[in-house]
């Protein structure tokens, strides 16, 4: 055997000697284990069978890999945010790095809008869609909680009751005055919708934890621990920037604009799927979400949103 076997051999004795297993029956194992496929390795088969069509028309299958594809890629954001968040002792490389991998995942979310704007026909959608009624892409817990660890809370509360609320409110009520809350009710009535009750009885255990949980060591707060000269180094402060406006303009605006092209076509009510008013909630200046008002200056957060 080569010396460089050896090594291994003995690096394989500690692995195992360090959680009482037995290295001969590890190294048996792999004489009868099958090799691995990369159709095995990914899942190929389970995730190809995960699109289940409600209605007969095509592109309705676009409309559900696109969507899961997103879901994807949240969770991918979510992977690279909890590296940095659980980070003891971050450094500036490690959080500029995992910040730029965050941002590269928005990027190609904003960007990916022509899929489902183009690539769709207006009166299949407009058929389909009411099939998929109260159901709303509002809907996605990871997005929610791709929110919760970017930023201090506050700068989730709806901005008419922020004034009322600091860290020492209790989570619960913080929770009702989200900036989302506003388009789960039914703005008729002010009555919760079953689209946002129905969201709230599967998640909202969940999303309290989740809250807690990221309160101090959301990527803001994270930031926060670098060394004083680089919050101010110029590139990192413009990555930040880069990465709170791609989530809260660009990629809304790229949503907003897709669902205009098909609510408002004029082959339906002109409403959401979930009933909300989801011209004043989807668009930024209404919703007034910023991860980092620190970065921006007065005039900037005066007219967020207001040239989209």
């Amino acid at each position: 055997m080569t010396t460089e076997t050896n090594q291994l051999l003995e690096q394989l004795e500690q692995k195992f000697d360090a959680i009482n297993q037995k290295t001969d029956t590890h190294l048996e194992g792999l004489v009868w284990a099958k090799p691995i496929t990369y159709w095995d390795y990914i899942q190929t088969d389970a995730l190809l069978n995960l699109q289940t069509q409600r209605t007969i028309l095509p592109d309705e299958m676009v409309f559900i890999m696109y969507h899961q594809v997103n879901e994807l890629l949240f969770k991918m954001i979510l992977w690279e945010i909890k590296q940095v968040c659980y980070s003891e002792n971050i450094q500036t490389k490690f959080f500029a790095e995992r910040l730029t991998r965050i941002s590269r995942y928005f990027d190609m979310l904003t960007t990916s809008f022509d899929i489902m704007g183009d690539g769709m026909e207006v009166e299949q959608y407009m058929k389909f869609r009411n099939t998929l009624t109260p159901a709303s892409g509002f809907q996605s817990a990871q997005y929610r909680m791709i929110e919760f660890a970017s930023t201090d809370l506050i700068n989730l509360i709806d901005y008419r009751f922020r004034a009322t609320i600091d860290r020492n409110t209790p989570y619960s009520h913080a929770f009702e005055h989200l900036y989302w809350q506003a388009a789960g009710k039914d703005y008729h009535t002010g009555e919760k919708s079953f689209l946002i009750l129905e969201f709230e009885r599967k998640y909202k255990d969940e999303f309290l934890r989740f809250m807690e949980e990221y309160n101090t060591i959301n990527i803001w707060q994270k930031f926060k621990q670098l060394p004083v000269e680089d919050q101010k180094n110029a590139d990192l402060v413009a990555a930040m920037r880069h990465y709170d406006k791609t989530v809260n303009i660009t990629w809304v605006m790229g949503h907003l604009n897709a669902a205009k092209k098909y609510i408002e076509s004029g082959h339906g009510s002109g409403e959401a799927t979930g009933g909300s008013d989801w011209k004043k909630y989807m668009h930024p200046k209404y919703q007034r979400r910023i991860f980092f008002p620190e970065l921006w200056s007065e005039e900037e957060l005066k007219n967020w949103g207001e040239d989209c």
